[in-house]
């Protein structure tokens, strides 16, 4: 079969459209320009431009903001895009409308409506489109066709030169930011923050989470040079208080433009209360400069969803997953387990990205696991975990280690570590299990303890 024959071809499966974009640049490799993404929407009839947006960067806490952005949108009667990544389980994920992510039938069809595109631009750059280019066209495409009335955005890594950024933000919302992706993004929070900062666009009204001094100096800089709106967590927005509570908290928010009480968010940590004032006010600062409905307010947060982030998949023993992969998000859920659990004892199953601080997020957990199980997920990325494990004795010492590579067998060993609690010293805890370190290897677990359920 020629080439061009098999261009003609439309794809028939999600099997076959997973195989066509994996065949390209992963998201790792980066070559950085807006040249290719640029020519695509081009092509495409810019359907970014179809519909408003709400942009979102930072380390940590994206995908919990981004969902819980979109969810407060569609108690507000709108229509609603999202693009998310990476994916927990399956690629679709990534791109949802009105909450909810493509099916197997929509992202074929999403696929197909671009992929005579790609070959034009592939011819026509210097570099062929990137895996990540292409699924955010398949995005947009599908955004405009819907239509949407507001597209939440995650950036993929970084701001300036990520692909998502052709799009112009109404609302730019800037989260912790944290070394991570050192390799590409630089060491220096500054800079990393320089990178970032690239969304805020003329006009744009930025939102920005509580940053250390350097970072925040950075983004006012460019807000000043865009003549960007700005609201900051700890001056004009942040959480009032917050009181664990069974399945999640309670919260009292300041928002841009009043206060909300009696607030339930059943995600839990005072991370997430965080992100629940970041996303609140990036909801006001879309709005008509109005205050929220306070019933809607709480009737959204009540309704929020974050699949992977201290989420609770399997109780007796309990198995909580966390896609916590750098020190600052291992430190948050940390801090998250002591505020809103009792567990003990703790075991670990964690499996990290060979391009990661290990030794940060192994440490980050160290006073918090009895036991550490180190394994490795199904990607060539995977860090080996003889690696991983050699690491982590010298962090936690040989007697509290144990390396499994397999990750189904070493969930089963410390699913029966937790239940031989009293082993610990602990006879009347109630022992746990923390799958955690890469977003692949709790999605890779998610989807395995889904299956036994």
């Amino acid at each position: 079969m020629s080439d061009d024959t098999a261009h003609a071809r439309p794809a028939e499966t999600y099997a076959e459209v997973e195989d066509a974009l994996l065949s390209r640049w992963p998201e790792t490799r980066l070559e950085p320009s807006l040249d290719r993404i640029r020519a695509f929407t081009e092509l495409l009839g810019e359907p970014q431009r179809s519909f408003r947006v709400i942009h979102l960067t930072g380390t940590n806490g994206k995908t919990s903001t981004s969902r819980m952005i979109e969810r407060l949108l569609r108690a507000l009667d709108l229509r609603t895009g999202r693009f998310t990544s990476p994916h927990l389980e399956r690629m679709s994920e990534r791109i949802s409308i009105d909450g909810e992510h493509l099916t197997d039938e929509e992202f074929v069809r999403a696929f197909n409506d671009v992929a005579a595109y790609t070959h034009l631009v592939d011819e026509d750059q210097d570099h062929p489109l990137s895996f990540f280019e292409t699924i955010v066209g398949m995005a947009y495409a599908a955004f405009a066709d819907a239509p949407v009335d507001v597209a939440v955005i995650e950036v993929g890594m970084g701001g300036s030169w990520d692909a998502t950024n052709v799009a112009d933000a109404d609302v730019a919302v800037v989260l912790p930011i944290a070394i991570d992706h050192a390799k590409y993004l630089g060491d220096n929070v500054a800079a990393i923050a320089q990178e970032k900062s690239g969304i805020l666009k003329e006009g744009s009204y930025a939102v920005f989470a509580e940053q250390t001094p350097d970072v925040a100096a950075v983004l006012l800089e460019r807000s000043v040079e865009v003549g960007a709106t700005v609201a900051r967590e700890g001056m004009e927005l942040g959480v009032i208080s917050r009181v664990p509570a069974v399945g999640g908290q309670m919260l009292s928010l300041q928002g841009l433009h009043g206060r909300y009480d009696d607030i339930f968010l059943p995600l839990y940590g005072s991370h997430q209360a965080q992100n629940a004032a970041v996303a609140l006010a990036a909801v006001e600062a879309f709005g008509n400069g109005e205050p929220l409905d306070a019933e809607i307010v709480r009737a959204a947060f009540a309704e929020v969803t974050s699949p992977g982030r201290l989420e609770i998949i399997r109780r007796s023993p309990s198995i909580v997953l966390d896609a916590a992969h750098n020190p600052h998000g291992a430190e948050a859920t940390a801090e998250a387990l002591e505020d809103s659990f009792s567990f003990s004892p703790l075991i670990g199953v964690m499996g990290v990205m060979g391009d990661k601080d290990a030794d940060g997020v192994l440490a980050a957990f160290e006073p918090h696991f009895h036991h550490l199980i180190c394994t490795q997920n199904s990607t060539s990325r995977s860090m080996s975990a003889a690696d991983l494990g050699a690491a982590a004795i010298e962090i936690y010492g040989e007697d509290r280690v144990t390396v499994v590579p397999d990750l189904a067998e070493a969930i089963d060993q410390a699913a029966t570590l937790a239940e031989a609690g009293e082993a610990f010293g602990d006879a009347f805890g109630a022992g746990a299990v923390l799958i955690t370190g890469s977003v692949v290897t709790v999605g890779e677990a998610r989807a395995m303890l889904k299956g036994r359920r």
